[in-house]
């Protein structure tokens, strides 16, 4: 019966692991992607709301993700809206960073650190986790 679990253990690594690796090489594309683009300052115009994804046990929690504006080269407007959500509605004429396509300024992205943080979070998560489970398995009494 260990046996069954120890598989189930290795499924849910692999599955993990394979999660992580995909996440992390997507976000390390677009961050050497955006590497040169120009930073400026944007001014925050409006939010969209929505709600996160409530997945398991988890309940729902409204999010808002900041539409802004900024300033490009000779002096033209542009619009964008944030990848990242916010716990709290951002106040319109806030500021945030923002990174844009020189040869398009129309593709432009909210600078945040917030990204790279929640994935650390999350690989230290399901090491601990997993090594937890391994453990776990171990001492579980069958039969």
């Amino acid at each position: 019966m260990k046996i069954v679990l120890y598989v189930i253990w290795a499924l849910f690594v692999a599955g993990a692991a394979y999660s992580i690796v995909h996440t992390v090489r997507k976000t390390r594309r677009h961050e050497q992607r955006t590497a040169n683009w120009p930073r400026v300052q944007a001014t925050v115009t409006g939010s969209r709301a929505g709600w996160s994804g409530g997945t398991g046990n988890m309940t729902r929690n409204r999010r808002f993700w900041p539409r802004y504006q900024f300033i490009g080269p000779h002096g033209t407007p542009f619009n964008g809206e944030s990848e990242v959500s916010f716990a709290e509605q951002p106040a319109p004429g806030s500021p945030i960073e923002v990174a844009y396509n020189p040869a398009n300024p129309n593709e432009s992205c909210h600078v945040s650190s917030q990204t790279r943080t929640t994935l650390g979070c999350l690989i230290a998560f399901f090491a601990v986790f997993a090594v937890v489970l391994f453990w776990f398995i171990g001492v579980f009494p069958l039969g």
